[in-house]
């Protein structure tokens, strides 16, 4: 036996960077093989996603392969949790493998306050950013309550972008020794209740994501091999021979799975292993031994082949392939099983997604329910209008009617008698990023507005917004799926990395220049990231843009108690353009009624410590104890009888209120230039200007309760 190593091979259009260990007649075989067209021009892709989708951590596979087999027939699970399915009769004997399990995270600590620490499951290929791709984003913890698995929600927490102004910053990228994840629980007691136990598997929350003609998420290129291998067991038997199809179990241990099979098969002529580990970085052929399974006895091959599809961006939660090479995936796979022609893909069913914050009734959820309909819209400082009109939707039917916009494009509501005029206001846009420039290949270059870690969005969903896009129906969940665009698309992943911080972000949306701008994106337009709110454990609540889309959740809520008819002096609430890009819009309303302004309440975010990532020297305001009075900041400070009248006025309500100092500005310092008292409020937020934001949603409640009353006060 002999060994041949061929650096590459190209197979139609699917591309094999593979290293080959016992490769003899198998290689002609690969060449020559087309796909035929498909009706639904996304059918492998849309199919894909749902392969994409499956948890499945080495040693954990048995919810992939239980839905796998459901959806399948004539796999049996042996004792390994290996899939094998035996098709045809005699020779050639032949087997066509894959690995369903990809690295992961396993529980590895759960503190006393609740928090979670993960380690790497796995040995495989992946991105040296792989953990940054974590850092700041949601995930969940797969745990039991008895025999049924019990899907956690989570985030991993990062820095919040203000508390670390005017400090050093570390350049390193985030290790896994930096993750953190917040599970939204108190305690160990309470993460026990959860049903998460240590070595349990974390998984990203990853959304169904085509774009163009391609699909993408982590392991795309694996999962879509066993899609293809899957596929082709369901089609008409080989020509000759036997096939045997496999989908491993932990393969990446060095493919254990696979090989308990082999060891029990007897002879085979030749084994295929469509993986990416062993196709790309060769880590299975380390060592003196030729492949996994030379060394082992009862082993018997007599030729064999590892190979790898064609995919973008190997390794990365955003690894992509095309349609096209889909398809030619599948027919190689077929025509190296033996089976002719092109198999019909097989979709699987959905696995678990985050329920929608109205799924969960009970005393908080009116709060838990205006906040997810709100953090959901896509609303990038300078492109404020869905948030326009959201608000506008969501206020009382007489406020629609009194409510204006004025020429910088403030939404501002006048009640009560016009004096003593006092004014709350929350600003309406978030951070995101604008166009810069498209290369003619498509590539999008941006650059950020508003300030937070670009690190954040590397390597995740990208979305490329068109100013004139509609929002949802009001009963519809949206999780920013408008009626009208946007493009979908990702960010970029550097191939390596020596700073945390990449000096650009680039953006693919699978268009070239010419398509983008029949689209009507050009350089101005805005960028973000797929989001969608769920609630966590007992009262926290998580979602990208609660800053400050609770401030205004809270203005809203407090115009329902409002009783105007009882007002005895001018009040006025406002929401705000370009809070995000330099106060801009409170700078235009400071102009119109700053002279008239005796108070003005900037109800913003509190950005709080109340996290192990930050030091709790200042901004220690903890979660579910009530709003906070934003005394100290960059760009304020409240008097100090101001801050004992709120808390008088807080005292008699029975409204939790907390003091503290942070780091940020706020819309009412503007207001202040023109004489104005500036009292900012808040509630505390973790992991501020993040994907990964979280709150308690008591402290909406006493929020809003605490506006009511100070609008309604006359003292």
């Amino acid at each position: 036996m002999r060994t041949i190593a061929l650096p590459k091979i190209s197979i139609a259009r699917w591309a094999v960077d593979a290293r080959v260990f016992l490769l003899t007649a198998i290689a002609p075989t690969l060449v020559g093989v087309h796909a035929a067209p498909a009706q639904d021009t996304l059918s492998y892709a849309r199919a894909i996603t749902t392969w994409i989708a499956l948890p499945a951590t080495p040693g954990y596979e048995d919810q992939a392969t239980t839905r796998i087999l459901s959806a399948t027939r004539g796999f049996t699970r042996d004792g390994q949790g290996n899939l094998v399915r035996r098709v045809g009769s005699g020779r050639p004997r032949r087997v066509i493998a894959c690995g369903i399990d990809e690295v992961g995270y396993a529980i590895s600590e759960i503190t006393d306050d609740g928090y979670l620490r993960v380690h790497p499951s796995g040995n495989g290929r992946r991105s040296v950013l792989w953990d940054q791709f974590h850092e700041g984003q949601r995930v969940y913890v797969v745990g039991h309550e008895g025999d049924v698995a019990r899907y956690v929600p989570g985030v991993f927490g990062v820095h919040s972008t203000h508390l670390w102004r005017r400090r050093a910053t570390d350049d390193a990228p985030t290790t896994v020794d930096s993750l953190w994840l917040d599970v939204g629980a108190h305690s160990r007691a309470e993460v026990e209740r959860l049903g998460v136990r240590l070595l349990d598997p974390v998984h990203r929350e990853w959304p169904a994501w085509t774009y163009a003609d391609q699909v993408a998420g982590p392991s795309a290129g694996n999962r879509a091999a066993c899609a293809a291998i899957v596929a082709a067991s369901q089609a008409a038997p080989p020509q000759s021979g036997e096939t045997i199809f496999v989908v491993s179990a932990r393969s990446r241990f060095n493919f254990a799975g696979l090989t308990a099979v082999l060891a029990r098969l007897g002879s085979v002529d030749s084994l295929i292993v469509i993986d990416d580990a062993l196709a790309r970085t060769g880590t299975m052929l380390a060592g003196p031994r030729l492949s996994p399974w030379s060394a082992m006895a009862r082993v018997q091959v007599t030729t064999s082949l590892a190979a790898a599809p064609r995919t973008r961006w190997p390794g990365t939660l955003v690894e992509s392939m095309s349609e096209s090479d889909l398809k030619d995936l599948f027919a190689t796979v077929a025509h190296l099983a033996g089976v002719v022609g092109l198999p019909a893909p097989v979709r699987l069913a959905r696995g678990w997604a985050p329920p929608p914050p109205s799924v969960l009734r009970d005393s908080l959820s009116r709060y838990a329910d205006l906040l997810g309909r709100l953090t959901d819209v896509y609303s990038v400082s300078r492109h404020e209008a869905p948030m326009r009109d959201a608000v506008r939707e969501l206020i009382p039917a007489w406020a629609r009617d009194s409510i204006v916009t004025d020429s910088a494009g403030n939404l501002v509501l006048g009640m009560g008698p016009d004096r003593d005029t006092v004014v709350f206001v929350a600003h309406l846009d978030e951070v995101g990023f604008e166009v810069t420039h498209i290369g003619r290949d498509g590539m999008v270059s941006l650059r950020n507005v508003g300030g937070f870690y670009a690190s954040l969005f590397e390597g995740q969903t990208a979305l490329l917004h068109l100013d004139d896009e509609h929002l949802p129906s009001r009963d519809a969940r949206s999780c920013g799926a408008a009626r009208e665009g946007p493009l979908r698309g990702v960010f970029v992943p550097r191939d390596s990395a020596t700073r945390k911080q990449p000096t650009q972000l680039i953006a693919w949306f699978g268009l070239d220049s010419v398509a983008l701008a029949r689209a009507g994106i050009a350089a101005g337009s805005s960028v973000t990231s797929y989001k969608c709110s769920a609630r966590l454990a007992g009262t926290r609540f998580t979602a990208r843009s609660i800053d400050d889309r609770a401030g205004s959740s809270a203005l809203i809520l407090a115009l329902e108690s409002i009783e105007r008819a009882k007002l005895d002096r001018r009040v006025i609430f406002a929401w705000s353009v370009r809070e995000e890009s330099g106060l801009e819009g409170a700078k235009a309303l400071a102009q119109s009624i700053g002279i008239i302004a005796g108070r003005v309440y900037a109800i913003d975010t509190f950005v709080s410590s109340d996290s192990p990532l930050e030091s709790s020297r200042f901004a220690n305001a903890k979660l579910g104890e009530g709003a906070v009075s934003r005394a100290l900041d960059n760009s304020s400070v409240t008097p100090p009888d101001e801050v004992d009248r709120l808390t008088r006025i807080a005292r008699a309500g029975r409204i939790p209120l907390q003091v503290g100092t942070t780091n940020g500005g706020n819309d009412g310092s503007e207001l202040a230039r023109y004489g104005a008292i500036d009292d900012a409020l808040g509630w505390p937020l973790r992991y501020s200007h993040s994907p990964a934001e979280v709150i308690d949603l008591r402290d909406i409640r006493s929020l809003a309760r605490l506006i009511a009353a100070l609008a309604s006060s006359s003292r």
